[in-house]
């Protein structure tokens, strides 16, 4: 099988080595990947340093078009594309073509924000006898040269939300994609080198784990935009204190299921979703439900339809369109969800449902009484797995919530309009999804979390202005 290239300052390059990629569900090999040198890497960095000044200067217009026309490529490809997702990451193919759709959306919205990025703010600073005749003008400007890691479990997309935001603003950026997933992410690179943006201002590298310290300690690289576990997020913080570090970590969303949602049809509705998103891709999200915190009068109503919609998904190969759970990501993902499973029930937890791992795929799972010190209750499952437990009312349910390390998203079922307002409020969380799940994103809306769940913000516009600073330019003697 030939190795895909990888891309090194706007073209193709291969490496001395290269490494496969495989089917989380049937194992077989999808492709071949090159692997970039350290010569190669260094090329990649030190062209894309070089180029800060160029790319920070280029017209508006111009990386918008090339924006423009990665989305609408990405939509040409979409079956193909989806084809590929589902292959090295097992997941299903309707979830695949989803992914798809919403990097179609990403690039889109950053053309629009490119092209209306950096207007400028004007500030009268004649409020004071010293700044008569005085204007202040304030723009913002690329912080640098952006490293964007990515993850596997969304390997289109959230490469996507590395290099969108980053063409958007005119600041270089070097992408090293998930060592599991990679195609997906290099298949961008087709789609960029079709453009006219700079050489050197991107550059996509499937570099293993183990090199990317190296990376992180360049100091041509001071924005750091990385998507992961919370441990290996908040040591590449430490390691590199004065740099820029964006950090989209972990979660256990919390959907809470108050007393007023408590007619058949608002059960149905809830158990319905809570079932759909615990499982998909395979429970392999940061804002996936893991904990349904329910109010004892809706409780045991809302288990036996949330069991009953969890049984309902359908299990299998990805490939095949009625698909609702594939594997996870690998044996070993599976192996370990298992054991906190295992650890749960031994320690006194009841399972409703699920419970047996087969290979790479683990079934959904539905657990209640869980003890509040198994590793299941308090850290993140990353798998379809979903825990459930009562509430005496609002404010215990959200106390309930905010007993956690992490807070990423929460969802709140309600009918109530001050109840949600006083969950915006009460609820530790990046985001509150009223009448919905946790799992609920919308590409452009601000997306980032609480405590252990990161810093910094993703979503287009957001992550633009994460991406650079403000500069004030301060006008003297006009005539206001």
């Amino acid at each position: 099988m030939t190795a895909t290239a990888f891309w090194l300052a706007g073209r193709q390059a291969t490496g001395e080595t290269a490494f496969d990629v495989t089917s989380p569900w049937d194992g077989r090999t999808v492709g071949r990947v090159s692997v970039p040198t350290e010569a190669q890497v260094e090329e990649a960095v030190a062209a894309a340093h070089a180029v800060i000044d160029e790319f920070a200067a280029t017209p508006a217009h111009v990386r918008a078009a090339a924006l423009d026309h990665v989305s609408k490529r990405l939509a040409e490809r979409t079956e193909e594309i989806a084809q590929l997702i589902s292959a090295e990451n097992g997941k299903p193919i309707k979830w695949a073509r989803g992914e798809v759709g919403r990097a179609v959306s990403v690039f889109r919205f950053a053309a629009e924000e490119a092209r209306r990025f950096n207007g400028g703010e004007a500030q009268r600073l004649d409020t004071d006898a010293g700044g008569t005749g005085r204007l202040g003008l304030t723009r913002r400007f690329p912080k640098g040269v952006v490293l964007g890691i990515a993850p596997f479990n969304f390997p289109l997309n959230l490469c996507a939300h590395k290099i969108a935001p980053a063409i958007a603003v005119g600041a270089p950026i070097i992408l090293k994609p998930a060592p599991a997933t990679p195609l997906s992410g290099l298949i961008l690179g087709e789609l960029l080198a079709e453009t006219d943006l700079p050489a050197g201002s991107w550059s996509i590298l499937p570099v293993t784990n183990d090199r990317m310290p190296a990376l992180v300690q360049d100091e041509r690289l001071p924005v750091i935009s990385f998507t992961g576990s919370d441990k290996v997020g908040y040591a590449i913080q430490e390691s590199v204190p004065r740099k820029h570090c964006t950090l989209e970590l972990g979660g256990n969303g919390a959907a809470v299921v108050l007393g007023d949602w408590s007619s058949e049809e608002d059960l149905d509705w809830a158990a319905t979703r809570i079932a759909t998103f615990s499982n998909y891709q395979g429970g392999q999200s940061c804002i996936s439900v893991q904990r349904v915190i329910a109010d004892a009068s809706v409780y045991d109503r809302l288990v036996a339809k949330v069991v009953t919609a969890v049984e309902a998904q359908g299990t299998g190969d990805p490939s095949d369109d009625s698909t609702d759970v594939g594997p996870l990501v690998s044996e070993d993902a599976a192996k370990r969800v298992e054991a906190w499973v295992d650890e749960a029930v031994n320690a006194g937890a009841r399972l409703l449902t699920g419970g047996k791992r087969d290979g790479a795929s683990y079934a959904p799972t539905v657990l209640e009484n869980l003890p509040a010190d198994v590793t299941l209750a308090c850290e993140e499952v990353f798998g379809p797995v979903l825990t459930l437990q009562k509430a005496d009312g609002e404010a215990d349910a959200f106390a309930k919530v905010n007993d956690s390390k992490f807070g990423l998203q929460a969802g709140v079922f309600t009918h109530d309009l001050q109840t949600a307002f006083r969950a915006h409020r009460a609820l530790e969380v990046g985001g509150v999804i009223i009448g919905d799940v946790p799992s609920y994103r919308a590409d452009q809306m601000p997306y980032g979390g609480a405590k252990q769940s990161g810093v910094g913000r993703e979503g287009v516009r957001f992550a633009m202005d994460d991406y650079t600073y403000e500069r004030v330019l301060v006008l003297t003697g006009l005539a206001l």
